[in-house]
């Protein structure tokens, strides 16, 4: 294990329940994944202050410490794996973890063991329970002998688990000796203040550090008081009031608006608010470009000296968007995203397209794509299984405007429509720059002959789709305005990837020099539904010197299914909506296919997790069932199999 290891199925442990992961420990530290994309919990060795290992039920849990008084409890290790972690522990790191044991005999009259920001109850010396101080925001004398914690209670908490902490009461008797009392002041009273001094006890209704009043706020949708305190942030609304703790804080996002009087900051949750039944991943705020705010912050000088050192300064004077996302990410810890390479035809950040029938502005990232304001829609390039430029789907004047498909690994879809013909270039340079695979509906040049098409900026060079564009079109390229963003130069794709977190404006170094483009090009039929006028373009493109078009190429037939061939596999969408189109056209009669199609795509959008298991559950069986099927098929046709991942199993759109 010289050079770390990596280990699945690791839980980070909290008060709203545990989140499944990876976990990688290596010389510099230690860095945990959430399960399927999202938060990241970095810590370099340099800041661990103590490790314990401790068994639990069937496994073995893992307590990291932290020199800001974090502590993080990994669980999912094997009984061998603890043996030689903490050998490495010890050769590597020079730290000997702590053994501990946990009580099970199910008492509740022990002794509490009160270490940095930390409440241990031990029972028989064996640890009952653990609880962070940081997360007390109250605590009340009840009577003489009774002290009540109360825990911060925000909207992210327990979003993925139906229950949290948010009380526990101790009892402490007048013959308590461990604190020690008079008739003044009994142990009950010696108790409550020790806890004071060590918690973030009054974070609930103390002053905040600084408030932005007013702030429009695009998703969820209001306007609102944003109040920063030191260990959360409020959005205080005249309808809704939400307070999410800065730990649920993945990522900021700063987005200029080309020519635009606003610019998007957005703050990137894991796990999410919730409101109602609807989930926000995603906080969505605008303000105004150019208006300057003077803030000074309520902070003691010796907390700025000491926690928030090089962190926050007292005073802040510049733009608002500046002050308020400096001023949070001081706060928070959290990583801050930049614009940085791709420009748009009239030098934004992004370009203009729509998404579920909602305008907004797709801005292409280093790592990924955002789409914003709503529905706020990020996608990373790790997680993109291919990407298609289509025709626009009407004729007439909207030829002017193409589609950008983008089909997810996981068989999602998410269809970008009404982009500008004239950012089509800067789009396919940018995307064939990135290595990802484009999915070309000409399918007759080379991969050779694509790559020569990226690199050369002559106007002779002809790429077929966007000749199919020009031909039918007709008319003259409309101007309008964009805008754009980057992530940072880390591997692994995640929204805490840093780019520009130092500040910088995300311009290229002498260190990154131009490679060539390196683009996959994957032959396909045209989409089902896609006009046979594709190939117009390449009927009249050969012509000889007087101008006369040579004869039309033969059109090649389609391919014949095969009766025998397996059924495809179908994706829980498709399972879901099967189950709901007759009941649609029943309470909605005359409703055409399109509109069942958008009714059933937005009732998928506000299901849970929990609600979509049942269709989750038939579509992975159906998986099997298909992989099996195709398996046998092959075998006996002697058809190439295909990839069952990259299967047509029907994605979440009609």
């Amino acid at each position: 294990m010289a050079d770390g290891q990596s280990f699945n199925s690791i839980s980070l442990g909290g008060r709203g329940g545990t989140t499944a992961g990876q976990l990688k420990i290596h010389s510099g530290g230690i860095l945990w994944k959430k399960q399927g994309g999202g938060k990241i919990v970095e810590v370099d060795n340099s800041d661990i202050v103590g490790l314990t290992w401790m068994k639990v039920p069937r496994t073995n849990q893992l307590g990291v410490r932290s020199k800001d008084g974090l502590n993080y409890k990994f669980t999912g290790f094997r009984d061998q794996d603890v043996t030689g972690l903490t050998s490495y522990f010890q050769n590597t790191w020079s730290i000997t973890p702590e053994e501990k044991q946990l009580s099970i005999s199910g008492k509740n009259w022990g002794e509490v063991d009160l270490n940095g920001n930390m409440l241990t109850f031990l029972v028989d010396s064996k640890q009952a329970f653990e609880l962070s101080l940081a997360d007390v925001s109250q605590t009340q004398l009840q009577g003489k002998n009774d002290v009540t914690l109360e825990f911060h209670v925000d909207d992210t908490t327990g979003a993925n688990e139906k229950d949290s902490l948010v009380e526990i009461s101790f009892h402490i008797p007048n013959s308590n000796t461990q604190f020690v009392g008079d008739e003044n002041r009994p142990p009950a009273q010696v108790f409550r203040d020790k806890i004071m001094s060590m918690a973030d006890v009054g974070a609930g209704v103390e002053e905040s550090v600084v408030t932005f009043e007013g702030v429009a706020v695009l998703t969820p949708r209001g306007r609102y008081n944003v109040e920063l305190h030191l260990s959360f942030l409020r959005l205080q609304g005249q309808a809704n009031d939400f307070k999410i703790q800065y730990s649920s804080v993945v990522r900021l996002f700063l987005l200029p608006k080309s020519n635009q009087p606003h610019t998007f900051v957005v703050v990137t949750l894991d796990p999410p608010i919730r409101k109602g039944q609807t989930l926000y991943p995603h906080i969505v705020m605008q303000f105004e470009t150019d208006y300057v705010v003077d803030s000074t912050l309520s902070i003691n000088e010796d907390l700025l000296n000491t926690k928030f050192k090089d962190k926050l300064e007292p005073t802040y004077k510049g733009l608002i968007h500046e002050v308020f996302t400096m001023i949070l990410r001081g706060l928070s810890g959290a990583k801050l995203t930049r614009p940085g390479k791709f420009r748009s035809c009239q030098d934004g950040y992004a370009v203009k397209s729509s998404l579920k029938a909602e305008d907004g502005v797709l801005y292409p990232l280093e790592k990924g794509f955002f789409f914003l304001p709503k529905p706020p829609t990020l996608i990373l390039h790790e997680e993109i299984d291919y990407l298609e430029f289509e025709r626009h789907a009407a004729g007439g004047s909207n030829m002017h405007y193409f589609d950008l498909l983008i089909r997810l690994k996981t068989e999602q879809e998410h269809l970008f429509r009404n982009i500008q013909r004239n950012e089509y270039h800067n789009l396919y340079d940018f995307i064939g720059g990135k290595g990802l695979k484009i999915m070309n509906l000409g399918g007759v040049q080379s991969a050779d002959g694509v790559a020569a098409v990226l690199q050369n900026d002559d106007d002779d060079a002809v790429d077929p789709h966007l000749e199919r564009i020009k031909n039918e079109a007709g008319g003259d390229e409309s101007d309008e305005e964009d805008s754009d963003f980057v992530i940072d130069k880390d591997d692994g794709g995640s929204p805490t990837d840093d780019s520009g977190e130092d500040g910088s404006d995300g311009s290229d170094t002498g260190d990154e020099k131009e490679k060539p483009a390196k683009v996959e090009i994957v032959k396909k039929e045209p989409l089902k539904g896609s006009s046979s006028k594709s190939s117009k373009s390449k009927d009249v493109a050969a012509a000889d010197g007087d101008g006369a078009p040579k004869a039309k190429k033969q059109k090649k037939s389609s391919k014949k299914k095969d009766p025998n061939a397996p059924k495809k596999a179908m994706s829980a969408y498709l399972y879901f909506s099967q189950s709901q189109r007759e009941s649609i056209k029943k309470t909605q009669p005359g409703i055409s296919f399109g509109e069942i199609g958008r009714v059933v795509g937005d009732r998928w959008k506000g299901m849970s997790a929990e609600e979509k298991e049942p269709f989750e559950a038939k579509a992975l069986t159906d998986k099997k069932r298909y992989k099996d099927e195709i398996s046998g098929y092959t075998k006996s046709s002697g058809t190439q199999p295909m990839d069952i991942d990259s299967a047509d199993n029907g994605s979440g759109s009609e």
